[in-house]
């Protein structure tokens, strides 16, 4: 599976992006997806996950009520709309794929996006 994420940009506090991971090589309805973001000099922390069927989401507590992931399997393709963004919302964001149930750590995704970089200023 090759994702591809875009979307990011430079924003102001306050406002919105949508990311978008697109998927290729394999469809990704049994694939349980994710969102990670990592800032510069910090690990790579679990941003959002949903299950294949897109029955089941996950949240990491900086982003619960202001980010919401989805995912339309028609299309191969999983959001991650993020709304009252914050400075410390500011990293790459990358997708990750997993062919199982849906995970919240780094090291149970299999396949990665190249990532996207979202810069929110205050």
């Amino acid at each position: 599976v090759q994702l591809q994420a875009s979307g990011g940009g430079s924003v102001q506090t306050g406002d919105s992006l949508r990311l978008s991971c697109t998927a290729s090589g394999r469809t990704i309805s049994r694939y349980a997806m994710g969102w990670f973001r990592q800032a510069p000099g910090k690990e790579r922390e679990f941003v959002a996950a949903i299950s294949g069927g897109g029955n089941s989401t996950y949240y990491g507590n900086s982003v619960k009520g202001r980010f919401t992931i989805s995912r339309d399997n028609a299309k191969n393709t999983v959001y991650l709309q993020m709304n009252s963004l914050k400075p410390e919302d500011t990293a790459v964001y990358f997708c990750a794929a997993r062919l199982s149930i849906v995970a919240t750590t780094t090291t149970e995704y299999h396949y990665w996006g190249q990532g996207t970089q979202v810069t929110v200023s205050s």
